[in-house]
């Protein structure tokens, strides 16, 4: 028996255990192996990367690579996956092979108002755009801009506004010169300027950020690779950062590698493989015991409320909050999303505000909980921050009214921009 019959008897089997999801997954496999199918190999591993199953997306994408070596978004989707393993070096080396062979990617309707150059970069770091630009109004030229050479210049499409993209300040360093240089010569308005992007990195947001009333910024020192624990020690005592502390490799998103170090013994015994951000934890639980996270998006500055995670862990993410079986929940997020006047009270709805106006990017946001004495506790602010809609939880979908008017705002600037 083939690998292609194994899996077809594997899909007969599962189906007849009521087991269709897994049944199809397997189909799917069979189908992919019988033609022998680059592009059906690729779907199948893009699915479970989509799903959060790197290890099977590996093998997939692996296999589409070796019928069709050339294909670039294998390339690309396999790299995202070993990067979820935590192969750097492998993932490194499908994005340049990848991104050699095609750095520039333009979608789009044909009847979208406008044109958009996106700067990215490869890796993470890049603003999320997929609600923010839908295809339907954008034709969205995506430059990778570590690959990138202003010998293109002359041959971009057309387009009417540039965005800057690259949302972290710590993924810039490769792409910096390039896109420095180009934007000296470009002639179109440009959203969210490199160099305000550039202030928002973890380690100098207090200091943006620190005279503005009733905001606390927790002290954060960057600390490099591999240093000694007496030279830790004494780097963050200049900076009065004890534990307890997070400690976070520079340029991660999502919480990935955040650790709570709570003792000094902890701090010394943390790797210290890549360089790191260490800030001060403020312990935020309420008074019912809960954790909360808000989020708040700033669109042309102004504030515009996202979402309110509740969690029994103090690392909060909304996907991990169980938010979906908890009513009461969902009612105090609808109360945040309708009025964060009557949630944060005037001194935090002015924090925001001034918040918004420091920042001074187009579009970014805030992650943030209110400390015990009323002020705003951010966590970080920065322009990477996901808005999508709710289209697959019924009971979230009462959020998607207030997205959408962050993504009408976002879709009005560029408007106003491109004109």
């Amino acid at each position: 028996m083939n690998d292609a019959d194994t899996f077809a008897a594997l899909a007969d089997a599962l189906r007849a255990s009521g087991r269709a999801a897994e049944a199809d997954e397997a189909q799917m496999a069979a189908i992919a192996l019988a033609e022998r199918s680059a592009l059906m190999f690729y779907n199948l591993g893009t699915f479970y990367l989509m799903t959060k199953r790197p290890a099977l997306a590996v093998r997939w994408l692996r296999a589409a690579l070796d019928v069709d070596p050339a294909l670039v978004a294998a390339h690309q989707n396999l790299s995202a996956a070993l990067e979820l393993e935590g192969s750097t070096a492998a993932a490194q080396h499908h994005r340049d092979e990848a991104y050699r062979r095609q750095c520039l990617f333009v979608d789009g309707a044909p009847t979208a108002v406008r044109g958009v150059l996106v700067l990215c970069t490869a890796g993470t770091g890049t603003v999320p755009l997929d609600f923010l630009l839908p295809q339907a109004r954008n034709r969205r030229l995506k430059w990778i801009m570590e690959y990138a050479s202003l010998d293109q210049v002359a041959q971009l499409p057309q387009y009417d506004v540039v965005f800057n993209a690259i949302g972290d300040p710590d993924v810039t360093a490769a792409s910096h010169d390039t896109v420095r240089r180009f934007l000296e010569t470009c002639r179109k308005p440009v959203v969210n300027p490199p160099v305000a992007v550039a202030r928002t990195s973890r380690d100098r947001i207090p200091e943006l950020l620190k005279d503005i009333d009733d905001v606390l910024v927790p002290a954060t020192v960057r600390l490099p690779a591999h240093a000694e624990p007496r030279a830790r020690f004494e780097r963050l005592g200049l900076a009065g950062v004890h534990p307890p502390l997070l400690l976070r490799p520079v340029g991660s998103h999502g919480g990935r590698g955040l650790e709570l170090i709570e003792t000094p013994a902890a701090l010394a015994a943390a790797g210290t493989g890549a360089d790191s951000y260490a800030s001060v934890y403020h312990d935020y639980r309420s008074a019912d015991g809960y954790y909360r996270k808000y989020r708040v998006v700033f669109v042309d500055r102004q504030p515009y409320p996202y979402h309110l995670a509740i969690s029994a862990d103090w690392l909060v993410h909304y996907v991990s909050a169980d938010m979906l079986p908890h009513r009461w929940k969902r009612d105090e997020e609808l109360r945040f999303l309708a009025d964060p006047g009557s949630v944060l009270g005037e001194r935090g709805m002015n924090a925001l505000a001034a918040i918004g106006q420091r920042l001074d990017l187009d579009y970014c946001g805030v992650d943030f909980s209110i400390a015990g004495d009323g002020r705003i506790l951010v966590f970080e602010a920065n322009a990477t921050m996901l808005v999508h809609t709710e289209d697959f939880h019924d009971a979230l979908k009462f959020k998607n009214h207030y997205v959408r008017r962050i993504l009408d705002a976002f879709d009005a600037l560029l408007e106003h921009r491109g004109d």
